[in-house]
């Protein structure tokens, strides 16, 4: 009995915490939610209001008939949709070498993936700026694309290898013994139970690329090329008719389409997290 009222107490213990956690990353998003509502008056109330007298949904009109805020968005849509192939293209492969096969120096070439993982964007953004003057690339998305598929490919190599690792040698092996190659087999055999692996890492890549803004912000200064993180940036310093309230709107439309895509692909992320839980 007392071992069961333990083992209550912790779960609502861990519960708590969960929910207090929760609270604390949803609540910057609820107060842009109510600044972007929000009238001018209503923006220096005292004391403030989370919650706006009535909806102004005119400020969201003004910032898309008024900015660039679309031609970012749409900037920011296909850099992601392009580096996120990019990325699987090469760490699919890569992923299932690790996992399938045994070569010389595989634990080095495994480490040595790692530590690329570790080395920050801030880093070589500047050397990486020179290199691409230097081929007269400087002010592409081509480069940005680049520069975001070798960000991407040591987390997403080693998170395909570990989902890979969850699955049976033995399907790939029966493959292989009815006449398939290695890419055959991974292209009709593994890929299709990786599925919920692939979904997840792609919706990571996204999001870290969509979030990217030093790269982007040193490597491109044509603000019609920018995406949504410098956009947003370049909209509150060279706009003088945009305030607050315009730039919580902006900031909203920004981070809508990734949230929106979590929501849409939140059953794959879980059965990718649990299929892994259940091999551990």
């Amino acid at each position: 009995m007392k071992k069961n009222y333990n083992q209550t107490g912790a779960k609502v213990g861990i519960y708590l915490i969960y929910i207090l956690t929760s609270l604390f990353f949803l609540y910057p998003v609820v107060w842009v939610l109510s600044l972007s509502l929000k009238t001018v008056p209503e923006l220096f109330m005292v004391p403030p209001k989370i919650f706006p007298k009535s909806f102004n949904i005119e400020n969201y009109i003004f910032v898309i008939n008024n900015t660039q805020i679309l031609k970012n968005l749409w900037n920011s849509l296909y850099i992601v949709i392009f580096t996120v192939a990019g990325t699987l293209l090469i760490t699919l492969p890569a992923g299932y070498a690790f996992s399938r096969l045994k070569f010389k120096f595989k634990r080095s070439m495994m480490f040595g993936v790692l530590i690329f993982q570790m080395i920050s964007p801030l880093v070589i953004v500047i050397p990486l700026y020179r290199y691409f003057s230097q081929i007269n690339m400087t002010n592409s998305q081509v480069a940005l694309m680049l520069v975001y598929i070798a960000i991407s490919v040591p987390f997403a190599t080693w998170y395909i290898k570990g989902y890979l690792d969850t699955i049976p040698v033995q399907l790939d092996e029966a493959a292989l013994i009815d006449g398939c190659g290695r890419l055959k087999a991974l292209r009709k055999i593994l890929i299709p139970v990786t599925i919920p692996g692939i979904i997840s890492v792609s919706l990571l890549i996204a999001v870290n690329s969509w979030s990217q803004f030093v790269v982007p912000f040193i490597l491109l200064d044509d603000g019609r090329k920018f995406p949504i993180s410098v956009g947003l940036v370049n909209l509150q310093s060279t706009t003088e008719a945009v305030t607050t309230h315009y730039l919580a709107a902006a900031c909203v439309i920004g981070i809508l389409p990734t949230m929106v895509l979590f929501i849409i692909l939140q059953r794959f992320i879980v059965s990718a997290l649990t299929e892994g839980a259940v091999k551990g």
